[in-house]
């Protein structure tokens, strides 16, 4: 396993991490997610992704008892979780001081850790004073209840925002940030982030790097029910994942197809490279239902130092989508 700083902190991170959005609690059942967890471990994976609102707090609860069984040194693995829909009742939800501090003591309880390595703001919340969530934050940080904070899908204003008020008020600023991020998905983490890496030194624990499951080509033929896009609760995702240009990404995805297997490799481990060669990206964060497509997503660092610049000019020439002043 590769490992990289979280931004300018002095946090090392796996490249490759575990999340278990839609599938702990909700698409797999305990045992498998139990095998994941191993298998990712086992491999030098020490980051696990969660939110309090993953399968309503259930996903939490099922790493927790997996933390709680496999007894591993704390100093080995790095936990988050990530605050906004705690329910549908005022004050449940948002970035308000109560709700923060009342998530991140239920995301502990149902983790059944002592403190968080990380806890991200999962969105922007345009109801609370930017001041108010970033103390909130402080104060769990000085509490030793979390260790960094940072944000998840905020714009870079609101970013840079969040930064400036804490450092006007010698408060903890947020160390990273948490964006969608892959072949088909580039701009805002290419351009509109691009002095928050320089600036501020931000990290990112980047997500959906197979764009969930677009860049694996199951999705060439027809959805399947049982796939994420194919859940009729994630109708959404479909759209925004797929949009209207569905056509042209499936042919670009039959070509990267192609490609790598003249490279001798699968796509989704050639996807994953083409992520992880973004020196910006302190970390990768898989999500699978099956212990083989955890296992496939893995070798990409084993092959990792195959993927030479000659190679990303070949998939940059079947992509043709690389925003302008792209600094990748």
């Amino acid at each position: 396993m590769e490992y990289r700083r979280l931004g300018k902190s002095g946090l090392q991170m796996s490249l490759l991490s575990l999340g278990s959005w839609i599938t702990f609690g909700h698409q797999v059942d305990d045992k498998v997610s139990e095998n994941l967890m191993k298998i990712a471990y086992d491999h030098g994976v020490n980051f696990f992704d969660n939110a309090e609102v993953y399968a309503d707090g259930k996903s939490e609860m099922v790493m927790g008892k997996l933390f709680k069984k496999f007894k591993w040194d704390r100093s080995t693995y790095l936990v988050s979780s990530k605050v906004f829909w705690g329910g549908k009742l005022p004050n449940q939800y948002g970035l308000s001081r109560k709700h923060i501090i009342e998530a991140c003591n239920a995301s502990l309880k149902r983790l059944q850790v002592d403190y968080l390595d990380l806890f991200f703001c999962h969105r922007p919340d345009k109801n609370t004073p930017v001041e108010e969530t970033v103390r909130a934050m402080d104060y769990l940080i000085n509490s030793g209840k979390i260790l960094y904070w940072g944000t998840s899908e905020w714009s870079s204003q609101q970013i840079m925002e969040a930064y400036s008020v804490a450092r006007q008020y010698h408060l903890t600023p947020p160390t990273m940030e948490q964006p969608q991020y892959n072949m088909f998905h580039r701009e805002r983490f290419e351009l509109e982030y691009k002095r928050l890496y320089s600036e501020i030194g931000m990290g990112t624990t980047t997500w959906s790097p197979l764009a969930s499951g677009l860049l694996t080509g199951k999705y060439n033929q027809k959805l399947k029910e049982k796939t994420r896009l194919g859940l009729p609760e994630f109708a959404w995702l479909k759209e925004k994942v797929l949009g209207t240009d569905t056509e042209e990404k499936l042919s670009k995805v039959k070509k990267l197809i192609k490609l790598s297997t003249t490279l001798n490799t699968s796509l989704p481990v050639l996807s994953l490279q083409w992520v992880m060669s973004n020196k910006n990206v302190s970390t990768v964060i898989l999500g699978a239902s099956k212990e083989n497509q955890l296992k496939e997503n893995l070798k990409a660092i084993n092959t990792f130092s195959q993927y030479t610049p000659e190679v990303h000019d070949m998939v940059e020439k079947i992509l043709d989508n690389k925003p302008r002043s792209s600094i990748f």
